[in-house]
Formats: C-alpha cells, structure tokens, sequence
C-alpha cells in the first residue's frame, strides 16, 4: 500500500449479523481504515452508498435479497462507482470468475483468515484487482471474458458503429456514464481507442464455437 494514502474508507455489507460484526470489529480496530457505514441488506448497501462515497466495499455474494451478483452490476452503473470486494461462497467454485465479470475487483473466501481479507482490501484499494482462485492465464486468453453485463452490451453497440451520444440515447444513461464505461472497457482488453476494443470484439467473436 502507496504509505502516502490517507485511510482506506470502507463499506460492508453481509447478511449474516455475526460475520458483519466481526468484519466490523477487524476494521474499527486497523487504523489504515475508515469504517464509514454497514449494512445485512442489498437494498440498505445500495441506499448508503449512492450518498456516502467511499473507497472499498466488502460485499457479502448471498446478501440478501438482489445477492451480491446483481447488485454489484447496479454499482457499476454509478460514476465513482468504489472498487468491490466480494466475499464469496466458498461451495461455490464458479463464485470468483462471476464476481469478476460483474465489476468486483477481487474476490475473498469466507473461509480466508482475517489478514487475507485485510490484504485484500488495502490491494484493492491501491488499484489491484486479486482474484487468487482463477487460472488468470485462462481469463487472458479472451478478456472480454471480464467484462461486465453491461460493458458487453455498451461493447456490442460500439460494433454497430455508434457513438457515444447515441449509446447514451440507447442505454438511457449520461454520456459521462458512457465514457466511464469505455474507459473500464479499454482498460480490460488493454486497448487504447474504440477502433481497436471492436477490432477484439470481432476477433474474440470469431474465435468462439459456432
């Protein structure tokens, strides 16, 4: 972690009220974090984070009721979205590659000691994406793999040739909204324009079973 960075604002969310004050407990405690709110519920996370910015989310993948999967694709329709870790399902192996193409940047067993998770966040937090469960070299060989629901769809469109404003009209989000999403989208392909984020479009479309 960059030592210049003040503390890490944090969010959690879990609908296990044990686990969500023990979580509690772990950062109050760290002085590199700034615990600003809780919450057991989807609807009460998204309410406090669309008002209260924040860093980093520990976001429980079973919260009840949308579960984090759904809600984490909500967040990513926000500007400023904060950066997610999801605290997944440990029965569940498929868990870390979902989280990922929904927007998480890393994703954490609920089985990992308190450090791990710790760790995690600080890395999260300094811009990294820790995803220790996935074979990474299978998710380069097609990052569009990566991409979320809706940068898919923002991905699709752009092949048809249209621009942002007509994106925008489309999608029925800002065209700031729009350039966000471009921007996550050229960073996950490793692109630098929309030229070459359709030209891997075709060619990861081409290189897919018929």
């Amino acid at each position: 972690m960059n030592d210049k960075r003040g503390k890490v604002s944090i969010m959690l969310g879990d609908g296990n009220p044990l686990v969500l004050s023990a979580l509690s407990e772990v950062f109050e405690r760290d002085p590199r974090f700034s615990l600003v709110a809780t919450s057991a519920t989807a609807e009460g996370f998204l309410g406090m984070v669309m008002r209260v910015p924040v860093d980093v989310c520990v976001l429980d993948w079973n919260i009840p009721a949308l579960g984090g999967e759904k809600l984490m694709e909500v967040l990513r329709e926000q500007e400023n979205a904060p950066r997610i870790v999801a605290y997944g399902n440990d029965g569940d192996p498929g868990v870390p590659r979902r989280a990922m193409a929904s927007g998480a940047a890393a994703c954490v067993a609920r089985s990992a000691p308190t450090e791990s998770i710790v760790q995690t966040c600080l890395d999260v937090a300094d811009g990294k994406m820790v995803f220790p469960y996935l074979d990474i070299r299978e998710i380069k060989t097609d990052p569009i793999e990566t991409l979320s629901r809706k940068e898919r769809e923002i991905l699709d469109a752009l092949a048809e040739g249209l621009t942002n404003k007509q994106l925008s009209a489309r999608l029925e989000i800002s065209t700031n909204t729009v350039k966000f999403h471009l921007s996550n989208i050229f960073d996950k392909l490793s692109v630098r324009n929309r030229t070459q984020a359709i030209a891997h479009y075709y060619a990861s479309k081409a290189r897919r079973p018929t």
